[in-house]
C-alpha cells in the first residue's frame, strides 16, 4: 500500500503547530490578563479589542511563520540562538508574573489607561508582547524550520501551519471576548490561582525553549567530540 505524503504533511503540520502555539500563547490564561488590563473599559470596547488582538495575532503568527526564517538567515541568526533568546524572554516574563503578580498587574493596568484609544493598545501591549510575544515568534519560526519538503509539499506544509495560526487567532478572539464569563466562572480567587499556574507553565515552556536552543548549538560540538 503506497504512502500519501502530501495530505499527511498538511495534516501533520497542523497537528504539530496547533498544540505548540496553544501551549505558548495559552489563550485562557491570556484572557484573564486581558480582563485585568481592560477592566475599566465597557463590554463593547473589550469586544472590539478582542477582535483586534485576534487579527493582529494572526498577522504576527503568519509573518513569523512565512518570513521569519528568511529574516534570520538575512541577519545571520541561528535557530538555536533564537530559541535561547526567545525562551529567555518568556522565562523572565513568566518569572515576574509568578513572583511579582501584584506589581505586574498594576503595571499592565497603567499600560491600559482608559483614556487611551482602542487602536492604541490593541497591538501594544495587548498583542505584543502580552499575547504573541518573543516566545511565540520563536516558536512560530521554529515550526516553519521543520519543513524539509519543496514545491507542492512546502506549500501544503505552510498551509497547515497557517490554518493552525488562524485557529489560534480565532480562539484568542473568543476567549478574550468571553473573558468576563471566564473570570465569573473561576471567581476572583480561582482566576488568581489559574493566572499563577499559567505563569508557572509559561516559565517551564521558556526553560524548555532555552534548553532546546542550547542542545541545537551544542549538537555540532558534541558530534565532533564523539568522533
Amino acid at each position: 500500500m503506497g504512502a500519501h505524503p502530501i495530505p499527511t504533511t498538511a495534516i501533520g503540520a497542523f497537528l504539530l503547530a496547533f498544540p505548540a502555539l496553544f501551549s505558548i500563547i495559552n489563550p485562557i490564561g491570556g484572557a484573564l490578563i486581558f480582563r485585568e488590563v481592560t477592566g475599566d473599559r465597557s463590554q463593547a470596547e473589550r469586544a472590539a479589542l478582542a477582535r483586534q488582538v485576534g487579527l493582529y495575532s494572526f498577522a504576527m503568527l503568519l509573518v513569523s511563520t512565512l518570513a521569519g526564517s528568511y529574516v534570520l538567515n538575512f541577519f545571520g541568526i541561528s535557530l538555536g540562538a533564537l530559541r535561547i533568546g526567545g525562551g529567555g524572554v518568556v522565562a523572565f516574563a513568566a518569572w515576574r508574573l509568578l513572583m511579582s503578580a501584584e506589581q505586574e498587574h498594576a503595571r499592565k493596568q497603567q499600560a491600559a489607561d482608559p483614556g487611551d484609544r482602542t487602536e492604541d493598545i490593541a497591538f501594544f501591549p495587548l498583542t505584543m508582547p502580552l499575547t504573541t510575544g518573543p516566545g511565540t515568534i520563536s516558536v512560530a519560526i521554529a515550526l516553519a524550520s521543520q519543513h524539509t519538503a519543496s514545491g507542492v509539499g512546502a506549500v501544503r506544509f505552510f498551509a497547515g501551519v497557517s490554518l493552525a495560526s488562524l485557529a489560534m487567532a480565532v480562539l484568542i478572539w473568543i476567549f478574550y471576548r468571553e473573558a468576563d464569563r471566564i473570570v465569573g466562572m473561576l471567581g476572583h480567587t480561582g482566576a488568581r490561582i489559574f493566572s499563577r499556574l499559567a505563569a508557572f507553565l509559561l516559565l517551564c515552556i521558556g526553560v524548555q525553549i532555552v534548553w532546546t536552543g542550547v542542545e541545537t548549538l551544542l549538537a555540532p560540538l558534541l558530534g565532533h567530540a564523539t568522533e
